[in-house]
């Protein structure tokens, strides 16, 4: 690190749980992540600011008027762009020192195994089941760690699923692929702050799984209820006859 990098991050440094060797492992380290609406902001802008060196972003979506209550990464400006190339400029201004990769597409099949493949953590910021179960696909085939969220209405949940674990569920053994897609934002609606909350909770797991700090969330659903201001956890145990996990060999 240069005498840059030691002012940006001092006060990462200062933090004996991540130190000047965590914040290079930072620096050093790669994160996919997939979606860049009410979720992918916040945890991509927190990212770009923590350091991560590189950031892969991809989304196929345009920037509308509509997600602006909330996507707080894209602005008026920004109507009418792809929602990657939109974010991607918005890290650029808050932390240049970074490389920022961003997919103007979904992901899928082989280039989303590709994606994966390259990078050290996946963060699923996407909004519906079949993106999220090809996301869970493809980290249990590369072996990658996966920093799931999701929020609706007054809800939010966090999930780690980690594949190098032989004991960590995957997303597919808390929510099976057969289960019904719910609705979405679009016609349910959500709160704008809550994205945040659970947005910068998937930054947290991010940076943790990134620097080997504290004890990331892996085996367990985090609850958010804003309108009671309360958190609960639920333990999500590993499911021996899981279709996408029992035969991947750990």
């Amino acid at each position: 690190m240069n005498d840059d990098d030691l002012l940006r991050y001092s006060r990462h440094i200062l933090l004996p749980q991540i130190g000047i060797e965590g914040q290079e492992k930072l620096q050093s380290g790669s994160v996919l992540i997939v979606g860049t609406g009410g979720l992918g902001c916040p945890a991509a802008l927190y990212l770009g600011a923590a350091g991560v060196g590189r950031l892969v972003i991809a989304d196929a979506d345009v920037v509308d008027l509509t997600n602006l209550q909330r996507q707080i990464g894209h602005y008026t400006s920004a109507i009418g762009r792809n929602k990657a190339d939109s974010l991607r400029d918005s890290i650029s201004v808050i932390n240049p020192g970074i490389e920022i990769v961003a997919l103007p597409e979904r992901l899928q099949d082989e280039r989303l195994q590709s994606a994966v493949a390259g990078v050290d953590v996946v963060l699923d910021c996407s909004d519906n089941f079949a993106t999220r179960h090809a996301v869970n696909r493809a980290c249990l085939a590369m072996r990658k760690p996966l920093v799931s969220g999701a929020a609706l209405g007054f809800s939010g949940q966090l999930a780690v699923f980690d594949a190098r674990r032989p004991d960590s569920p995957c997303y597919h053994c808390l929510f099976p692929e057969t289960a019904e897609e719910g609705l979405r934002c679009s016609e349910a609606g959500v709160l704008s702050p809550l994205v945040g909350v659970i947005g910068a909770m998937q930054a947290v797991e991010a940076i943790k799984l990134l620097t080997g700090s504290g004890r990331p969330a892996a085996g367990r659903l985090t609850l958010y209820d804003a309108l009671a201001g309360e958190f609960r956890e639920v333990r999500v145990p590993r499911d021996a006859a899981c279709a996408a996990c029992a035969r991947r060999g750990l």
